[in-house]
This record gives C-alpha cells, structure tokens and sequence, in this order.
C-alpha cells in the first residue's frame, strides 16, 4: 500500500514522535511505501487564505498553495495521523490542515443545490490514528464520548472516504510516561499495525482478487 504518515507535533522527542518514527519503520519494514509529512517540520500554514476561500464554491478552487500535500493525500491508499489531542480537539496546525488540503474538488464535491457534498477520496481504503492526552480515559470516553474520533469517523471520513475503515487508539495520561510504559504502548502500536495493514503481499493478495476485509468501514 502507499499509505501517507502525517505527524502534528512540534517536538521532535515527544511521545508523537516517537510513535511517528515506530511507525514508519514498522509500516516500510512490512513492505508498504511510506511517504511521511511532518506538519511543524514543513512549516505547514494551516491558515485558509483569502483567495482559497474566495473560489471556496467555485469550479476553480485555487489550491496552488497546497497542491503538493494534495497530491500526496490523492497519491495514497491509507492515511495514518499521529498528533496530540489539546482541550480536546485537533492541534490548530493539524486542523488547517483539514481545512486547506481537504478541500473542494479534492477531497469532495459541492452539491448543486448545496445539499451533501460529494465523497472524492475513494482512493483511501484505512485510516489509523494515534493520539496521546493528558485526561484519564474517563474523561473523553463518558463525559465527552470521544470528539475527535467522532469527527474523524462521521464528519471528515463520513462525508469524504465513506469506504475507508478506521483504526482509532487513544492514549491517556501522557503528560508523564516512564520507559515500561513507553515500551508497551509501542508494542500496542506495533500489534495493531499488524492486525490492521498487514504485510505488502497480502494487499496486494487481496486487491488483486478484489477481496477488502470489512472492519469499522465508515
């Protein structure tokens, strides 16, 4: 698979980023091809500019600013997000980046009566994200029943890769994390991984006799 990793963490040595570099070598060591985007270290603007939310519903949106992270997200079989969730929602840089890049004529279409919009990103087949809070579990799962996950399965998943199914892991009371626990929480991450994309040949086994195993599909 081309699966796309984007990391929204400005630390290099944070628990994210070292979750982004497990990753990336455990999904290259399995035989798919890694493209990583790091948002802080591309000094990514997650500010909509001006002139792409003026054509925002036009047929020529201008998305010139942002073609390339475009490309890589239409160029890709599977997303992986690996970002820290901040009062409970996306990091800012993170959120512009949903903003910018899924955008019209890209990530969907507009409807001609403004109604629902169009699902573009058929290309993407798994998204797998990691997270890391400073709350108890308790916190976001029954006081707040979980709202970035929600957002990624109904709102941006939902109405853009409605086929694309969703692997979600959350990790709770990271703001101090000793190296026992580090190290079970990458083991996690690498079962998980596994479990979810499996080894190059076998989806490429499965694509070509057009066999997609269903499991949380959108």
């Amino acid at each position: 698979m081309n699966i796309l990793v984007v990391t929204a963490h400005p630390l290099k040595n944070s628990l994210c980023g070292l979750f982004s570099e497990t990753i990336t070598s455990s999904l290259s060591n399995m035989g798919h091809e890694v493209r990583s985007e790091n948002l802080y270290v591309n000094r990514f603007d997650p500010v909509l500019s001006i002139d792409e939310r003026m054509t925002y519903y036009k047929e020529s949106y201008d998305a010139s600013k942002v073609s390339e992270e475009m490309e890589r997200l239409v160029n890709s079989d599977a997303l992986v997000l690996i970002f820290p969730t901040w009062w409970f929602g996306f990091p800012a840089i993170l959120k512009g980046w949903f903003d910018r890049v899924w955008a019209p004529t890209v990530a969907y279409d507009h409807a001609d009566d403004y109604g629902p919009i169009k699902p573009k990103l058929n290309n993407l087949k798994k998204a797998f994200v990691v997270t890391t809070l400073g709350a108890p579990w308790w916190v976001d799962h029954i006081i707040l029943r979980r709202p970035i996950k929600r957002t990624l399965r109904f709102a941006l998943l939902g109405a853009c890769a409605r086929k694309c199914k969703l692997k979600f892991l959350s990790f709770y009371k990271c703001e101090s994390v000793d190296s026992a626990r580090k190290y079970k929480q990458i083991r996690k991450i690498e079962s998980e991984l596994t479990k979810f994309f499996g080894n190059n040949a076998t989806y490429a086994a499965h694509e070509e006799s057009n066999v997609i195993i269903q499991e949380d599909k959108v």
